[in-house]
């Protein structure tokens, strides 16, 4: 992965940027010599986004298959939370 320190970051802005992105996906921004911050085009962030909640989508399916789900009322659901984490009754 291509890497960019800060102090080139500062004198060159988002120019730097844009050349190292120019052959890889993702650029690391370095800090005192150590990687600090990725960045990347906006295409790439939305790809990596779509992943995640494909992931997501197929960890709630597998939960379902499985039976680890809860039907319950909207206020079921509050006493449920409240007694879980130890909330006052009042709360709302």
């Amino acid at each position: 992965m291509n890497a960019i320190n800060a102090s080139d970051l500062k004198t060159q802005g988002i120019n730097a940027i844009a050349m190292a992105l120019a052959d890889t996906q993702e650029v690391a921004i370095s800090v005192q010599g150590k990687p600090r911050f990725i960045v990347m085009d906006i295409e790439h962030y939305q790809q990596l986004r779509e992943y995640e909640l494909e992931i997501a989508a197929q960890k709630a399916n597998a939960d379902i298959a499985a039976g680890r789900f809860v039907t319950e009322s909207a206020n079921d659901y509050m006493n449920r939370i409240i007694k879980e984490y130890d909330l006052p009754p009042d709360y709302s």
